[in-house]
């Protein structure tokens, strides 16, 4: 033993004498035995069992190692085991140092890790466990996740986030995942989860740190977490006991006081606890409240009361689990006792592991003067020394390996995460107002929707996926009457609150907030949604202008996604409020919105897909455009009902000055025939106006007496009616010198040449007549076969505009796209749309000798003033797939029946593969050999179609997949089609069904 100060020893007698009276101590030959604390022969005997588990025995073989290590111990390497100190992998060498001193000459038992990164945390913990002669625990406070803690890593919602879940189903998952993580990380202890019944919404420690406020889903929620994360073989530990939900006082500052009596205790904050014990909760954490109905010390913190710590948590809750002090840093604890005294109190309330301690050396000497002084007994030292080695040995401590380093950024951030992270959201956005079903917004082409921004964090997730769904204009103004006077057109109005997910900040709404909140709910049909947490509503006295209100808890930007869904009723509402808002809400309130089958958004896990695999496509699109077979791509692909990977790549030109977006409207070339014509059609059969049978001499009278009179609509759209596969219309428009002709052009507009086709170039209105008639005059095949046609879709465009009196702009937009919400589409886009957002498609030298940036690349559908049945339309990746999607759900979509499922069933059908002639009615289908539009993987069931721009849009009914490629790979020249050849738009595709987890 080291040489000891007389001046330590006599200060340390007076601090004996006060330490034995506060604690209670009886006298045994001349021999100080701490009373009520277990003897060695009978450590566990005496506290009461009640019907927990029988989790922390061992079987002899763990005994036998608990024991040997035990009696091989000095008596400083007993006490050391005691301590568990902060170390941090984002400080210099001096605390690494500093450390490495603690354990090899201070014997300290374990380490709580906090601030740093997971690499370089895991170095630390190798080269502090092999200076160790007794393994290390290593813990972490990490309450929603390891990135509560540590860059590089996860975090997961907040528990009062999970508070409004229903499915413990997935709290579950989430502790699965926290344990995987955490014991990747090597950590063996996770400080979790929190116990505390909120019930004062002003607390400023825990509040969302909690479940809720309802002592009952408290429980069921900690349970559910706590079995998720020791099913990974890593040890939960509840807290803060006895209970920290109704503080006003934060306990790192000072000590809050708990004034119930025992009996409210019992029944409410302690209520987690003794379920949980029954559930096998490894360890629990003690806080230091002031609690005076359960010690006689008035102003005394609980962590250091015998009182609560052994005859409340260990006698009369019977709990046998590890025993941590809260931060023995803490102002709420210092202010009592010097550094070394605290520890040595904490020990003697029955506390078993130190957590935090400040100078262990100073602690440590004082332990031994105790034992010296026959203050302790070896029996107490061992009760918790020996416990702490039972749990070491539990965690596999008694064949220690290090951890490995590689891969450890992937491990503990892999896609696994987001998929549950979606999964938590999608059940906890909580809807609690929904007056006159305002939710989800259904009548798209009758709405027009404006949004309002209010609080200081990003919003850009969820802009951006609203106008997903429709057409929605973001309307700012700092005057609340000039704003109020620009949302005056407007028919709907969100109002988005955001604030940021940074721990403890004050997420109320302020004066001036409430106030523009209020006005513009009384004067426009207001949705607010409020990304914070739920108290953020507490200033708010009256929510009667409000419309719709949903609370989204956080702002992390898979929580704005996902509000975006279930406004637009992707997702029904399932959350409810783990927390009163006043009068107006209680615990539990929830309103439950209709699903509408629109297509919303998930990670690729939660439809079973791999995400690893089809990130390979990131390869095969970046080999396209390195390979110069297109400067840009946009990809999407979604399974049953979810977009699960929407990506652009590249630039709109090789200069790559502007990056390709998401939003960015291609010309989709051919895919115009299934995305306008077709669903037009698909109206007039469903209307029964036509039907298989049906011929073209019926249909058009132009074709009466023509030798395609005897047609039929199945042949004619299953290009087995022998017509030309196109005619070169734009010959007859050309004068001598091959330019085009003053009879049919004007380079500007005049009213019998409005119909522009390029820049200063605009041709006769009434030159689509004379297409009609070069079709109505072309010759057809003698023989029945199969042969790709681009007049049977103008023959349609003319039937449909004849037939309806509307042209096939208008039809498609009031009978589709903006019900839809495709309001990314349209023929003449540069009518509609910023040209910015146009990748050109070619630098036509052949007819309209310019940059085609904005007008259709086909120059037969630009002759007919950019609005043809077989080309015209530009659009991007998202719309495409509603359509396709549409499809997919037999002629519904957003809950509304276009046509019926007959009829798509109907046109969806190869009438003609006996004889070698793949296509459908109107749809391509796969091929029947080895060469076709497709990976050769899709089901014969699937359908879609291939555009001369480089696109594809596919639907397949067994798999759910719905597939959308867009690019301009004929600019800046069409030549040679390189990116078919290469099989590019194939070899994606073929990725995404390997993708699919059987």
């Amino acid at each position: 033993m080291k040489k000891i100060d007389v001046k330590i020893v006599l200060f340390y007698v007076l601090f004996l004498f006060v330490a034995a009276s506060c604690v209670g101590t009886k006298t045994n030959k001349n021999k100080v035995i701490v009373s009520n604390i277990p003897s060695k022969t009978a450590n566990l005997d005496s506290i009461k069992s009640s019907n927990t588990p029988r989790l922390f025995e061992l079987l002899p073989q763990g005994t036998k190692w608990v024991d040997s290590v035990y009696n091989a111990m000095t008596l400083e390497e007993r006490l050391g085991q005691l301590f568990m100190v902060a170390a941090y992998s984002n400080k210099d060498t001096v605390h690494s140092n500093a450390i490495d001193k603690l354990i090899q000459e201070s014997k300290i038992g374990g380490l709580i890790f906090f601030q740093g990164g997971p690499v370089r945390q895991v170095k630390l913990t190798n080269r502090f466990q092999s200076l160790s002669k007794t393994p290390l625990f290593i813990g972490i406070d990490a309450e929603w996740g390891l990135g509560m803690r540590l860059d590089s890593t996860y975090s997961y919602p907040w528990n009062m986030t999970l508070g409004a879940i229903q499915d413990m189903r997935l709290l579950e998952k989430v502790g699965v995942q926290m344990g995987t993580q955490s014991k990747r990380l090597g950590l063996h202890f996770n400080f979790a989860p929190v116990l505390d019944i909120n019930t004062n919404s002003r607390n400023p420690i825990i509040g969302f740190r909690s479940f809720g406020e309802d002592k009952f889903k408290v429980t069921e929620r900690a349970i559910a977490i706590m079995k998720g994360v020791q099913s990974q073989g890593v040890f939960s530990t509840g807290k803060h006991f006895p209970g920290h939900g109704d503080t006003e006082i934060d306990s790192h500052k000072g000590l809050p006081t708990i004034n119930f009596s025992k009996e409210r205790l019992m029944e409410v904050e302690l209520y987690p606890y003794k379920k949980m014990f029954h559930e096998g909760l490894s360890s629990v954490m003690v806080a230091h409240l002031n609690v005076p109905s359960l010690k006689s010390r008035p102003n005394f913190p609980s962590s250091i009361s015998y009182p609560i710590v052994t005859d409340i948590l260990q006698k009369e809750l019977g709990f046998k689990g590890l025993i941590f002090t809260d931060a023995l840093n803490m102002q709420s604890v210092n202010t009592f006792k010097l550094p070394g005294e605290i520890n040595f109190e904490a020990f003697m309330a029955g506390n078993d592991v130190l957590l935090f301690p400040q100078d262990v050396p100073l602690a440590i000497e004082k332990f031994k003067l105790a034992y010296s002084a026959n203050l302790f007994s070896e029996e107490r030292l061992a009760f918790s020394v020996k416990k702490i080695l039972k749990f070491k040995y539990k965690a596999g401590l008694n064949s220690y390996k290090p951890i490995v380093t590689e891969n450890l950024y992937n491990d503990l951030n892999s896609s696994e995460n987001d998929a549950l992270q979606y999964e938590l959201y999608e059940n906890a956005v909580t809807v609690l107002k929904n007056t006159a079903a305002v939710l989800p917004i259904k009548n798209l082409d009758k709405e027009k929707i404006a949004y309002v921004k209010i609080g200081d964090d990003s919003n850009d997730a969820f802009i951006s996926t609203l106008k997903k769904y429709a057409e929605v204009t973001v309307v700012e103004d700092a005057d609340i009457d000039s704003l109020q006077v620009k949302l005056q057109p407007f028919t709907t109005v969100i109002i988005g609150y955001h604030k940021s997910d940074v721990a403890f900040r004050n997420d109320d709404l302020k004066s001036n907030e409430i106030f523009k909140i209020k006005f513009l709910a009384k004067n426009n049909n207001v949705i607010l949604d409020i990304f914070a947490k739920p108290y953020a509503l507490l200033p708010i006295t009256n929510f009667l202008d409000i419309e719709g209100l949903v609370v989204s808890y956080q702002n992390s930007a898979i929580a704005q996604i996902v509000s975006a869904e279930l406004i637009f009723g992707a997702i029904e509402a399932k959350g409810k409020l783990p927390v009163a808002i006043n009068t107006s809400f209680k615990v539990n309130h929830g309103l439950s919105t209709e699903k509408l089958n629109r297509l919303g958004f998930t990670t690729p896990e939660n439809v079973g897909m791999n995400a690893a695999i089809l990130s390979k496509i990131d390869a095969i699109a970046n080999k396209a455009i390195d390979g110069k077979m297109t400067p840009g791509i946009q990809v999407l692909v979604a399974r049953k009902g979810k977009v699960i990977y929407q990506k652009s790549y590249g630039h709109h030109t090789y200069d790559q000055t502007i990056a390709v977006q998401d939003s960015d409207i291609y010309d989709v070339a051919s895919l115009t025939k299934i995305l306008a014509t077709l669903p037009n059609v698909m109206l007039q059969y469903d209307q029964q106006k036509i039907n298989m049978e049906s011929t073209l001499g019926s249909m058009s009278p132009i074709f009466k007496d023509s030798n395609k009179a005897n047609i039929n609509f199945k042949d004619l759209l299953s290009h087995y009616a022998g017509l030309a596969a196109g005619i070169p219309f734009y010959k007859a428009t050309m004068d001598k010198s091959k330019f085009p002709s003053e009879v049919y052009f004007r380079k500007v507009a005049e009213e019998q040449f409005s119909k522009q086709l390029a820049d200063s170039l605009f041709i006769r209105n009434d030159f689509s007549e004379t297409i009609m008639k070069m079709i109505v005059k072309s010759k057809i095949s003698s023989e029945k076969e199969y042969k790709y046609s681009d007049l049977t879709f103008m023959i349609l465009k003319d039937y449909l505009e004849k037939t309806t009196g509307k042209t096939l702009d208008v039809l498609i937009q009031e009978n589709f796209y903006r019900s839809l919400g495709m309001n990314n589409s349209s023929f003449n886009p540069l009518t509609k749309f910023d040209k910015n957002r146009i990748p050109p498609t070619e630098s036509d030298t052949y007819f309209r000798h310019q940059l085609l940036q904005g007008y259709v690349n086909d120059l037969s559908a630009a002759l007919e003033g950019g609005v043809s049945g077989h080309a015209g339309v530009f659009s991007n990746a998202m719309d495409v797939a509603k359509i396709m999607e549409l499809y997919l759900q037999k002629g519904n979509y957003g809950n509304q029946q276009y046509f019926s499922e007959k009829t798509f069933d109907d046109f969806n059908t190869c009438y003609f593969c006996d004889a070698g002639n793949r296509r459908g009615v109107g749809f391509d289908k796969p091929q029947l050999g080895t060469k076709g539009p497709t990976c050769g993987c899709a089901s014969m069931t699937s359908f879609g179609h291939t555009g001369y721009t480089g696109t594809m849009a596919w639907a397949d009914p067994e798999t759910q997949i719905v597939y959308v490629f867009l690019s301009n790979r004929t600019f800046p020249i069409a030549g040679e089609n390189r990116l078919s050849k290469e099989n590019i738009r194939e070899d994606i595709q073929r990725i995404i069904y390997e993708a699919i987890i059987n």
